[in-house]
């Protein structure tokens, strides 16, 4: 398991390379100047001092080059700086945004914390929701449980964050009164008075994210219940006497797990992906804001490092859910 692992990381380098590559081309042939913004009382000879300053004058080579060489290098130098109290990174150039005229790094690791608040706990939520409406409705098929849990599971799947987003403001914020509309990203919590604030705003884009995680894990659960529940082993754990809690809980659901788990997974990373809708609706100044302001002000640079981090971790999670398939299963062995 060890090789299978150092392999694939190995392998994981020139993956990541390749799409870096891709994203930054795709961004390179994308229409839009940067300068577009700037004021037209501004001379075209400072348009042009400013467009050789963003090192736009330069070579696409060239750029690219030093945008891996900032991202890969230079960076994880700052960080090593700022955990270890060293000068690795002095002087060095680091990647800086057109929009913010600060380091991308700094920007995000500023809204990374609300970002991770929404989506960690509506990936939780939604996971420890969708495992026992899954197991159940596979104990129990055909009832009215699993009737109506399919029914709202296939609603929940098909109706996209902007629309359920838009529904649930309507009706608990504007109708009802109960929370609020928008996100507060300034709040600090200090007291049992701001903690209930906190999560009075999370409930809502908490909701909209956690609703299709759950409704597309419970379907995979329900799904490999169902598969393992008629199995020959189940039948004999039966005729030995054991509890039915024994046989479902233990034996059915270790072996149901294995799926779900490289499921649960993969799904990580496109989390961040219903989170930058969300976070316009609820105006949550988090990493998807971001990105869709940085796209609106040209600002490429940011663009591609967020893109490129998603990317990463789009990667890493799909190593992760192999060799965690290897440990659930002890019929698979990469070695």
């Amino acid at each position: 398991m060890l090789t299978f692992t150092i392999r694939r990381l190995v392998l994981s380098i020139p993956t990541l390379l390749f799409i870096s590559l891709v994203i930054f081309l795709l961004l390179e042939l994308a229409p839009g100047d940067p300068m577009a913004q700037v004021p037209l009382t501004v001379p075209p000879d400072v348009k042009e001092l400013m467009r050789q300053s963003l090192g736009l004058g330069e070579p696409t080579h060239v750029r690219f080059g030093k945008w891996l060489w900032q991202f890969f290098i230079v960076e994880p130098m700052v960080l090593a700086d700022h955990l270890l109290g060293t000068n690795l990174a002095f002087e060095q150039q680091r990647v800086l945004s057109w929009q913010f005229r600060s380091p991308v790094m700094d920007v995000i690791v500023q809204r990374m914390p609300q970002t991770l608040w929404v989506v960690a706990m509506s990936y939780v939520v939604g996971i420890l929701i969708a495992l026992p409406i899954g197991i159940y409705s596979a104990y129990r098929q055909y009832s009215v449980f699993d009737q109506t849990g399919t029914f709202l599971t296939m609603v929940g799947y098909s109706v996209p964050p902007f629309f359920s987003g838009v529904l649930v403001i309507v009706i608990f914020s504007v109708q009802l009164g109960w929370l609020p509309s928008i996100y507060n990203t300034t709040l600090q919590v200090v007291d049992w008075a701001t903690f209930k604030q906190q999560v009075m705003q999370m409930v809502m884009p908490v909701m909209v994210l956690a609703l299709q995680t759950t409704a597309q894990i419970s379907r995979f659960m329900r799904a490999s219940m169902l598969d393992n529940l008629n199995q020959d082993y189940v039948r004999t754990a039966r005729a030995k006497g054991l509890s039915e809690w024994t046989v479902v809980m233990v034996h059915v659901l270790r072996n149901s797990m294995i799926p779900v788990v490289t499921v649960i997974a993969l799904g990580v990373p496109y989390i961040f992906g219903g989170a930058i809708i969300t976070e316009q609706i609820f105006k949550v100044n988090g990493l998807g804001q971001l990105l869709i302001t940085a796209i609106q002000a040209n600002d490429l640079p940011m663009v591609q490092t967020v893109t490129f981090m998603i990317a990463v971790l789009i990667v890493l999670f799909n190593i992760i859910a192999d060799v965690l398939y290897g440990v659930l299963d002890p019929r698979i062995r990469y070695d």
